[in-house]
């Protein structure tokens, strides 16, 4: 849960102090996270991690936020917003095609209620849909559905804390000259924009990737996608209590599909089965000695 609480918070901690600039913020995001995390951990990528690092380092940072800022700069938050939840069952299907790992049909029922409630959160009647935006949106939501599922089938080749330490800092080179290209020099900030940026890089990027991809190498894939579904509750919930905003009605009832949908499938799923008793060798016996004398 750690992950997604803190991916929502993300919408709010932008929107409050930070400029503007969606792409640098990404590359500051991302790549001091890494570089602290590889600090930490000081191993250099050997053989076949070198390319598999590029590659989860694309889909999972560098063309995810870029694609991410194209589909923030052509659709409203909330259609956006939408098509990222859907994640939830894309992760459990690319985990069922990489790694042969069936969903459970509770946790893709659960991921349905839950999709239907963020679009009931976040959708009005009223939004309009670009849909060169869509189109970026989906393959965000696509490549880094398939990237957490290669991660999780490559991270125990080096352990979580290397692999999230060199996702991040080859996605953030990458992004580094995108951002030089679209958004031109680094943006200035005060002191409220780099305690801002701190908090992104070492919670929001760091300690999040870190617990995401742990949590994907300890629960089914599905299990993972659906409680990703905090994510914009975490937004929506930033916004009431923090900025001040009212819910009506609609969002109330969203909400509550959104948390029915991740809680039911995960309770019902730990209830104990209920299995069949199974005779006693006496009564088995018994029941053979009697049907000796009836014969």
């Amino acid at each position: 849960m750690i992950a997604p609480i803190a991916w929502g918070s993300t919408y709010f901690v932008t929107r409050e102090w930070l400029p503007d600039s969606p792409i640098w913020g990404a590359a500051v995001r991302a790549l001091p996270a890494g570089l602290l995390l590889l600090a930490l951990v000081r191993r250099r990528p050997r053989g076949s991690w070198w390319w598999k690092s590029a590659v989860l380092g694309t889909l999972n940072v560098g063309a995810f936020f870029v694609l991410v800022y194209a589909a923030a700069q052509l659709l409203p938050t909330s259609i956006a917003s939408t098509i990222m939840a859907t994640s939830s069952v894309a992760i459990a299907l690319a985990a069922w095609a990489i790694l042969r790992e069936r969903p459970g049909l509770l946790r893709l029922l659960g991921a349905t209620v839950g999709i239907a409630g963020v679009a009931l959160m976040l959708l009005g009647t009223t939004t309009a849909a670009d849909p060169r935006g869509v189109v970026a949106s989906i393959a965000a939501m696509v490549m880094s559905s398939i990237g957490f599922i290669l991660a999780k089938r490559w991270n125990g080749e080096v352990g979580i804390l290397p692999s999230t330490a060199w996702q991040l800092v080859f996605g953030g080179l990458a992004l580094i000259p995108v951002a030089i290209i679209v958004e031109g020099p680094p943006p200035r900030v005060d002191a409220a924009g780099l305690a801002a940026y701190g908090y992104l890089a070492l919670i929001a990027t760091a300690l999040a990737n870190v617990a995401w991809f742990a949590a994907l190498q300890r629960l089914p894939s599905g299990t993972v996608g659906l409680v990703g579904l905090l994510n914009p509750v975490t937004g929506v919930l930033l916004g009431v209590f923090v900025a001040g905003e009212v819910l009506e009605g609609r969002q109330l009832a969203g909400l509550a599909l959104v948390l029915l949908g991740i809680a039911a499938p995960l309770v019902i799923g730990a209830l104990p089965r209920r299995q069949r008793p199974r005779p006693r060798a006496g009564a088995r016996t018994q029941s053979a000695a009697e049907c000796t004398m009836a014969a």
